[in-house]
């Protein structure tokens, strides 16, 4: 449902995906990766765990949640992609290490 058009010169980036390798385009935000990887939904609430994937695609609606190298509600349409990144879903309530 999801996927880029062709570009045989994009460069890439190696992050882990709940621990799985993928490589996503070069520039791309983290939301964009994982629609790209076929994850979703991203996260569940914190209240019924109802299932929620990204969105808007542009930082308003706090859809697209995930945990990102250890850090948990990092907004991920507004976060590019980085070599080496671990991303994870964020499931249920997460409460913000301080």
């Amino acid at each position: 449902m999801f996927k880029t058009l062709p570009d045989d010169t994009a460069a890439t980036v190696g992050m882990l995906i709940n621990g799985t390798p993928f490589r996503a385009p070069a520039g791309c935000t983290v939301a964009a990766a994982l629609l790209l990887a076929g994850i979703t939904p991203t996260r569940t609430t914190p209240i019924n765990e109802s299932p929620r994937a990204p969105y808007c695609m542009m930082g308003v609606c706090f859809e697209c949640l995930v945990e990102i190298d250890g850090a948990p509600n990092q907004q991920s349409c507004l976060v590019p992609v980085a070599e080496g990144m671990r991303i994870n879903r964020q499931l249920g309530k997460v409460e913000a290490k301080l």
